[in-house]
């Protein structure tokens, strides 16, 4: 008599027994740390046209020339900084950084859609269908962040390379400049993901729309504290245009929490 093998019932509700979740967590893990080493190999080919792309507005918000040859043979009256580089083993480490930075970001639909696809099964079947939704809006506000940041580093510079005593070099090493950008464009980056961590914690039942509400002070203070520390200048008008974004897209995902906790609700309660 052959033998018959028994197939797993799937639960509607995506339930799952511990190991295999954590099988799941793995095999999601895996996938997205190879998207990201993938995008780093092919970005370690133009590394220095990242860095000349990361650099640039910076060099010119200054007045700088928009080339790393041109600040050595700047006049007296120019406010520039000299571009330094030091270390045999500097120009390989910061090849290495801006690749895997290019890696992380141009990666990010990848790993976006793979934190997504491993919260999914704890969802309700009818509140699966967001999971497209989350990754197309994931990767822009990702995106977003990251070009708002990038966009504010002009100003940034200029605040910064202002408070240089006159007649005074500066000397600024390539890799700190590359590490300010990066940092910039990264977390700000992640910190636009923030409403939509919210409103995953909102449909698994973790955090209601009514508590997000009622914490919005915090979150407000909590938010631009945290553009004061990662924004390296003293402007506190740069501070605030980094803020700015991230309140409307907090205050964005506390009223579709609100409206979700509404459909959700059942009959005759509030």
């Amino acid at each position: 008599m052959p033998r018959q093998v028994r197939a797993r019932k799937k639960d509607p509700e995506g339930r799952m027994p511990l190991a295999e979740h954590l099988r799941e967590l793995r095999n999601r893990l895996a996938k997205a740390v190879l998207a990201i080493l993938v995008v780093t190999i092919l970005a370690a080919f133009s590394y220095k046209k990242i860095i000349s792309l990361l650099i640039r507005p910076v060099l010119a918000s200054v007045g700088c020339p928009a080339s790393f040859a041109g600040p050595a043979g700047q006049t007296a009256h120019t406010v520039c900084a000299h571009i330094t580089i030091n270390g045999l083993l500097a120009p390989f480490t910061l090849a290495l950084k801006v690749s895997l930075v290019a890696g992380v970001v141009l990666a990010s639909p990848v790993w976006l859609y793979q934190l997504w696809a491993f919260a999914a099964p704890g969802l309700h079947q009818r509140e699966r269908k967001y999971a497209c939704a989350f990754a197309g809006t994931g990767v822009p506000l990702f995106l977003g962040g990251a070009f708002f940041a990038y966009e504010m580093l002009p100003r940034t510079a200029r605040v910064l390379i202002g408070l240089t005593p006159h007649g005074v070099n500066n000397l600024l090493p390539l890799d700190e400049l590359l590490d300010l950008v990066t940092r910039m464009v990264v977390v700000f980056g992640l910190a636009f993901e923030m409403p939509l961590l919210l409103v995953m914690l909102n449909l698994t039942g973790v955090l209601s729309g009514r508590r997000m509400l009622g914490r919005w002070r915090a979150m407000v203070v909590g938010i631009t504290v945290f553009s004061a520390v990662a924004t390296p200048s003293t402007d506190p008008l740069t501070m605030l245009a980094l803020a700015a974004p991230i309140w409307a897209l907090y205050f964005a995902a506390v009223a579709f929490s609100l409206l979700g906790d509404r459909r959700r609700a059942p009959r005759g309660q509030p």
